[in-house]
């Protein structure tokens, strides 16, 4: 057997619909589309949501509550066994977490999240901890300070 004798089972490919064709196919002379109008042009069709003129469902639907999105702080993270990797007795601020490439942006906010071990005496200042990652650190000697 060669590749070239491989065939699809009987019946699973089906030809396309050839539009515009004549001669008993059904679909000649206007292809389906009817008789002129928006929907009967090439590029023609209204947009997704349009409704003729009327007014849209989503412009009809009542705009309410508060979205505190635009207020919300957010934290960049680092967990505190991202922390072993520093030298023991070392100040740790988002400067030297930024060098290490453990955060994005050194003037935004930072958390320190208790997921893993830490045995590294370490003096860390970020803007938040997790109350694990206090006990965690303070726990291996270090201190935990709220810049």
């Amino acid at each position: 057997m060669q590749l070239t004798d491989l065939s699809p089972a009987f019946g699973s490919v089906k030809e396309p619909k050839r539009k515009g064709r004549g001669a008993g196919s059904g679909n000649g002379k206007t292809a389906g589309k009817g008789h002129k109008g928006q929907n009967a042009r090439s590029g023609g069709g209204v947009r997704p949501g349009f409704e003729g003129g009327q007014m849209p469902l989503q412009r009809r639907m009542p705009k309410r509550g508060f979205d505190n999105s635009a207020f919300a702080k957010v934290y960049q993270i680092v967990n505190v066994c991202d922390l072993s990797s520093f030298a023991a007795d070392s100040v740790i601020t988002a400067q030297e977490l930024f060098e290490k490439g453990l955060i994005n942006d050194p003037n935004k906010a930072v958390k320190i999240l208790g997921f893993g071990e830490i045995e590294v005496k370490l003096t860390v200042k970020a803007d938040k901890f997790s109350k694990s990652a206090q006990e965690k650190i303070e726990a291996a000697g270090g201190k935990a300070e709220v810049k």
